[in-house]
């Protein structure tokens, strides 16, 4: 549903219920608030995204997938500052099946912005994995030492961790190569 269409929806719900309250149906008249807020609230967290989340919290991907393909035009339904969280989203579920293919989605959701510092970090992460993957060391680092700046409340300080040792392990295999 356009986010418009939100709007005058929960504009209509919150004048029916001013209305009734008016004429002394106060009962119907709170119930009906209680409605329009809910509705002005999908408006700024689309019902789509959080369902994908909590499914992906669950580690459920199919369902997770599943609610994140119910928005079809994500410019129209969503409002811009969740662009950048929609790519991730999308990003963490095609990196379960094409790790390679998923680079896309985490460059272009770091590009569309996102506010939370840990979801930055989550897609810088996820970047540098990539590019281990790619055996681009340079690469790598710079996107590790990205992630570590902007994990400040040290959630993904394990596995920024483990990444460099994965990362100093590879420099080991590729002097054993050369020998």
């Amino acid at each position: 549903m356009s986010n418009i269409i939100r709007l005058i929806i929960g504009f209509v719900v919150l004048g029916a219920s001013i209305a009734l309250m008016v004429f002394s149906f106060w009962g119907w008249g709170i119930l009906g608030v209680f409605i329009s807020i809910l509705i002005f609230v999908t408006y700024f967290f689309n019902e789509n995204m959080l369902l994908a989340q909590w499914f992906l919290r669950k580690d459920n991907m199919p369902k997770a997938e599943v609610f994140l393909k119910r928005i079809t035009n994500y410019e129209k339904q969503l409002i811009r500052v969740q662009h950048g969280y929609y790519q991730l989203l999308i990003g963490l579920i095609e990196s379960r099946r094409a790790p390679m293919q998923s680079e896309k989605y985490f460059k272009k959701a770091l590009s569309l912005g996102m506010h939370m510092d840990h979801n930055i970090a989550l897609a810088k992460l996820s970047l540098a994995g990539i590019a281990m993957s790619k055996r681009n060391k340079r690469e790598a680092q710079m996107y590790l030492t990205e992630a570590k700046k902007a994990d400040k409340n040290k959630l993904l300080a394990d596995q920024i961790k483990q990444m460099k040792d994965q990362l100093g392990m590879m420099d080991r295999q590729q002097q054993v190569r050369y020998r």
